[in-house]
Parts: C-alpha cells; structure tokens; sequence
C-alpha cells in the first residue's frame, strides 16, 4: 500500500475536451432550437455538472434534460476523437502512480470518461473513479471525495488536484489537502480566491505534494 493518495479531476486538469464540449452544446442548443451562447460562455462553466451548465446558460428549466440528453448522445460519438492528454499529464499519472494511490473525481458521466481514458492509455493507472452518475451531489460537495476515498480504503494522506475553485472547495470539504493548476479554465487571480497553492499544471503539483510527504 502507497503512503499517499491523490485524486484528479479531469477537464483542465488531466485532458482537454474544450472542442468537443463546445460541439456538443452547439448540437444540444440547435436540437431545441436555442441560440449558442458566446464559446467564452460555454468555457467559463466546464468543470459543473451540464444541467447547471445549461442552466447557467440561461436554458428553460423544463428543458434542462433534454439538452443533458441531446448533448452526451452527440458527445459519446465525438469524444475520443477530439480530446486529447494536457501537456505532462501522462507525466503526472506515471509519476503519481510510483508514490500514491490514484483515483479520478470528476463531473463528467463515469461511462464515457472511463472509455475516454482507456482510450487516451491512463486508465489503468486509477484504483478509483467517481463521476456525476456516482453521486447525489457533485463538487463543490464533499460527497465526491468523500466516496473515493472509500474506495480507496486507507488512512492515507489525500490531496486533490484540480483547475477550479469547485475542487478546492470540495477538497476543504472533505478535510483534505488541495493543489490548484493553471491549465484549466480560470484564471489564476479567480483560483487565488480559493487557494494559496498554485501550480502551472499537473506534473508541478504532483512534485509539489511529493515533497511535501517526503
């Protein structure tokens, strides 16, 4: 057993999906003949669960699941395709994995992302993954984190890795450490609203957390 255990989140902080996201809304938004809000608009909210996306967005509540639904039949037939690894991701994964145990906390349905990292040759390296469909309340809730540290069954040290204030915010939930990164969505000034621990991206905060365990 590993002495520490870190949890990713995904979009902005592992992979970049911002293509086929914004595909998928285009296609959800035309399908309930919606105009598409601004792309800026769409990719300010990545990281929430797509019903308050949309929601956000300024979508009719009694239309809310449809467009969920419009949007992840497009979104599964594209994804592979159009995601691809961030820079020294597969760096972070492979040097986590040697000192920690691995598990992915994300607002992205469990199905098609763990497709998804099959696909992009990580998943192997994740003892545990938890998605919207997992849970009754997505981050900034604890409820995430809170039940893959179940999975993972240890007292060990645990740390979040992520790119937005919702994975700070869910980490200080569930009383454990956090490491924003740069390479997602917002900006560091709006990261720096909720943590003091930034890093470019996740490779530097990997690193950052192996020496602070040492």
């Amino acid at each position: 057993m590993k002495n520490i255990n870190i949890l990713f989140d995904l979009d902005g902080t592992l992979i970049d999906s911002t293509d086929a996201i914004l595909e998928s809304f285009g296609v959800a938004y035309a399908s309930m003949q919606y105009n598409k809000p601004h792309d800026d608009l769409i990719k300010a909210q990545i990281g929430h669960p797509l019903d308050d996306m949309f929601r956000t967005l300024g979508a009719k509540e009694e239309d809310l699941n449809q467009l969920v639904f419009n949007y992840k039949m497009h979104y599964r037939e594209i994804n592979q395709a159009m995601t691809t690894l961030l820079p020294h991701a597969i760096e972070a994964v492979e040097e986590a994995s040697k000192i920690a145990n691995l598990a992915v906390v994300t607002t992205k349905t469990s199905k098609y992302s763990i497709e998804l990292l099959k696909h992009l040759g990580i998943f192997e390296y994740f003892d545990a993954f938890i998605g919207r469909d997992d849970v009754e309340h997505p981050k900034p809730h604890p409820q995430p984190i809170l039940k893959a540290l179940k999975l993972l069954d240890n007292d060990c040290p645990s740390w979040m890795i992520g790119d937005t204030c919702m994975d700070m915010e869910s980490a200080k939930a569930a009383n454990i450490n956090a490491v924003g990164v740069e390479c997602g969505y917002i900006s560091r000034y709006e990261l720096e609203k909720c943590t003091n621990l930034i890093k470019t991206n996740a490779l530097e905060a990997v690193r950052a957390i192996v020496s602070y365990n040492i």
